[in-house]
């Protein structure tokens, strides 16, 4: 599809849908000109602004979906709203790694496992958290598109995304149950959801409770059919024609990326006098994910004898990799009216903390350091995560009658976090002593590798907007930020098996030299927006707005002075290596929002520019390989986004987005894809981002179309059918398709579902991924391991061992039913 959707054919189908509907529109409009009641389309309002207004009267790039909108085409996770929002990517990786969120195409990481880039900030009510957490008594979902740094603080490059939760109502007791159960097309057991919502007025207009919980088990559609049956023992590589062999040897695990996830979430709301709201809440998410969502399927270099045997479905890791992860949040949000402002505290302490285990057998492989001269070599890694964060927000919002209204408030945050990843290689302890006789020391618990790390982030800010309305019509906002931020970090790292088996240390022998580092920067950051009601109808704005996202330390020792005479492997990081500073955004942007026949029609669009100053891109060290983040010149995106809404007649509605983002390197980036030497020079020019490259990790063509039909049946029940088509052009996988990236091809979904309902009740059947597209969402590292056996022939063992390069797959078909009951008591 990316071949024959260019931006020219992609701009003609916005326009052409574009068009339908306002002639829709028109002949729905007149044909019903003398009818009582018309139907129109739904008014949202939103605080993305901190203050409460209609989203189409707001003069900022915003996309809201409603409780209704996320029901009507399935949408449970924050990759499912990306494709119904203009110029947002979330690259689906599946529920073991945070899925990468990009705005406006502002990445340079490559894509995989932890290539988030962190270029936008997420918000739980006014609380930053960042969760991809399951939409489930959500009142809606905010995207600001475009860096918001004076309201919303760092990591807000690209944008913002808040989760609004439904409120505790204080009036009514209310609940509703609901389940889902469902089938993929390539799993071989059903997947569910179920959960509830009760809402409890305990004292009437004073004190109320509002409990939801929410229990997923996806079964996963990815088999794992290599797993070795025991570490250091069994062959990974068995002779693959005999049965027995492989039988012997390794396992099957069907499904192995399957998920089972709980939400909970228990809010206590007070209002004690009609100046005074309270809310203090308590959010919970577990997750138990199996595995990831990577095939290997015809990625095998010829070579390699597992090549051609590999299924569309199928994964050639040798462990299983499960991860567990729990995120924890509990917040205090206060609002008082003053009555010359309304005061706003937000406090929360939030906490993470995961348990992972993954294939580490290729990257040892790739080192040289003849692991694979061991039949049965294998390795696999445990990594602990944890961190604890809290965060302090007080703001005033003015709520008195005057041209001028204003905002100021004051932020602090504090992160501390923790981290242990540990290397085992099962068996090679004892491989190493009876072929090598190293005359060293054995070690039982096959720790190869141990890294530890802890870090501390506090940052502060003040910040302010006021705006002033210089008549009916034309108002202007100047907003500032003005912040500091200080980061230390502290990391070791021992090779615990090297040293018992080579150097005769203890068995059990674990030394940890922990070095130091720190980093500290304070800025400011500016924002200007006018807007104009040219009509009742129709409002165009411009707005200049900085985004800015920390800079820290990479928390990997320094180098000794004479590291480059030491003769053992050394695992540290140079001058140029150890620490990397903020990098900012400036973004230039013209919109307008409309309104047309008599609320029947929304047609909203924005044009932009975005400067990217000193970004922060991946790295690794010279010594060792350690991953580090470092400072590339700076990249631009620009584009357009397009957004439309038509209520078609009093039973079709309709909706289309349309974005062309063309997002590029605008200086050469010597640091992107190869380490470089102490002075800073490239070790390999041919790795650089060159000037002009294209960005990575999102497409430059979005396009969805939704259509709803509304009826009566059974005279008195409403059925609504709802088609959804969400589409992309290609993703390059790396800057520039440099160090071995490619194109990975875009491709369209189509979603269908149809409910019945009453008043109290609805049963939903749903299809997704209609058309059971097979197509991959992102790659793990680059194909540079295919053709590994081009400058590998002498170490074939070597080649038949590798299998690090994979492709995430986007979820298969899934055909399911679901329903929802509602009660008031």
């Amino acid at each position: 599809m990316n071949k024959g959707f260019t931006p020219f054919n992609y701009s003609l189908v916005a326009l052409s849908i574009g068009t339908a509907l306002s002639a829709g529109v028109v002949s729905t409009a007149h044909a019903q000109a003398t009818q009582a009641r018309e139907a129109q389309i739904e008014r949202i309002e939103v605080t993305a602004t901190r203050r409460s207004g209609d989203i189409q009267e707001v003069p900022l790039n915003i996309t809201a979906l409603t409780a209704d909108v996320l029901a009507e085409q399935n949408i449970g996770q924050l990759e499912d709203v990306a494709r119904w929002v203009p110029g947002l990517t979330v690259v689906d990786q599946g529920g073991r790694n945070d899925s990468p969120i990009i705005v406006r195409g502002l990445n340079t990481n490559s894509s995989g496992p932890g290539s988030n880039g962190g270029t936008v900030a997420t918000y739980f009510g006014e609380i930053p958290l960042f969760i991809n957490m399951r939409l489930n008594d959500v009142e809606r979902v905010e995207v600001l598109i475009g860096p918001q740094g004076t309201l919303y603080g760092a990591g807000t490059l690209g944008g913002a995304i808040r989760y609004l939760p439904k409120a505790v109502d204080l009036e009514f007791t209310t609940g509703k149950v609901y389940g889902d159960v469902y089938n993929m097309s390539e799993s071989d057991d059903v997947g569910s959801e179920v959960g509830g919502v009760v809402n409890i007025p305990l004292i009437d207009d004073t004190l109320g409770v509002r409990m939801s919980f929410n229990f997923l088990r996806d079964p996963g559609f990815i088999d794992y059919n290599y797993v070795v049956r025991e570490g250091g023992v069994s062959l990974p590589d068995p002779d693959w024609d005999d049965p027995q062999a492989v039988e012997q040897n390794l396992r099957r695990v069907e499904d192995a990326n399957g998920e089972d996830t709980f939400t909970g979430r228990i809010a206590v709301r007070w209002v004690p006098t009609d100046w005074l709201d309270g809310t203090l809440t308590y959010f919970y998410q577990k997750q138990d994910v199996d595995g990831r969502s990577i095939v290997h399927h015809d990625v095998l270099a010829d070579s390699n004898r597992l090549s051609g045997r590999v299924g569309e479905y199928e994964s050639a890791y040798r462990y299983e990799e499960p991860r567990e992860k729990i995120d924890e949040l509990l917040s205090l949000e206060l609002k008082a009216d003053l009555g010359f402002a309304e005061l706003v505290s937000a406090t929360g302490s939030s906490s993470f903390e995961a348990d992972g285990q993954r294939d580490q057998t290729d990257l040892l492989i790739r080192l040289n350091f003849s692991y694979e001269e061991f039949p049965a070599f294998s390795a696999f890694t445990r990594e602990l995560d944890n961190a604890d964060i809290f965060t302090q927000e007080v703001r005033l919002v003015s709520t008195t009658e005057s041209d001028f209204s204003w905002i100021v408030g004051a932020f602090y945050n504090k992160i501390e976090s923790d981290g242990r990843s540990s290397e085992f290689t099962p068996g090679f302890d004892q491989f190493v002593l009876d072929v090598f006789e190293t005359g060293g020391n054995p070690r039982p618990d096959s720790l190869e590798y141990l890294s530890v790390s802890d870090s501390e982030v506090t940052e502060s800010a003040i910040f302010g907007e006021v705006t002033y309305e210089i008549n009916d019509r034309w108002d202007v906002t100047a907003g500032f930020r003005a912040y500091e931020y200080d980061v230390t970090s502290r990391s070791a790292i021992d090779l615990p098996l090297f040293r018992s088996a080579f150097e005769g240390d203890p068995s059990d022998s674990i030394i940890l030299d922990f070095q130091q580092t720190s980093a500290d920067d304070s800025g400011t950051l500016f924002k200007f927006n006018t807007s104009y009601q040219f009509t009742d109808d129709v409002m165009g704005y411009f707005t200049v707005s900085e985004g800015f996202r920390i800079g820290g330390s990479n928390g990997v020792g320094a180098c000794p002075p004479d590291v480059d005479e030491t003769p053992t492997q050394e695992v540290c990081a140079l001058p140029n290596e150890e620490v990397f500073v903020a990098d900012t955004t400036t973004n230039y942007e013209i919109g307008i929002k409309s309104t047309w026949f008599k609320n029947k029609f929304h047609f909203n669009a924005a044009v932009f520019n975005i400067d990217w100053d000193d970004a922060q891109v991946s790295g690794a060290t010279v010594n060792g390989q350690q991953p580090i983040t470092a400072n590339a010149g700076g990249a631009n995106s620009k584009g357009v986004e397009i957004s439309t809404r038509a209520v078609l007649s009093d039973s079709l509605t309709a909706y289309a987005t349309y974005s062309y983002t063309q997002a590029e390197l605008t200086a050469d980036a010597p640091f992107l894809f190869a380490v470089v030497d102490e002075q800073g020079t490239p070790l390999q020019d041919f790795y650089d981002g060159k000037d002009g490259d294209r960005l990575s990790g999102a497409p430059e063509n979005q396009f969805s179309v939704g259509l709803k039909y509304t009826t009566e049946i059974f005279d008195d029940k409403l059925l609504d059918v709802n088609y959804g088509l969400t589409a992309q052009s290609d993703v390059y996988s790396k800057v520039g398709l440099r160090a071995d990236g490619e194109s990975i091809p875009g491709f369209a979904l189509s979603n269908i579902n149809a409910t019945v309902s009453d008043d109290d009740w609805a049963v939903t059947f749903y299809i997704d991924n209609l058309f059971d597209k097979y197509a991959h969402s992102s790659v793990r590292r680059d194909q540079a391991d295919i053709g590994l056996a081009e400058f590998d022939s002498q170490e074939p063992n070597r080649v038949d061992l590798l299998r690090n390069y994979g492709r995430f797959l986007i979820t298969p078909r899934q055909i399911g039913i679901k329903f929802t009951y509602n009660f008031e008591l």
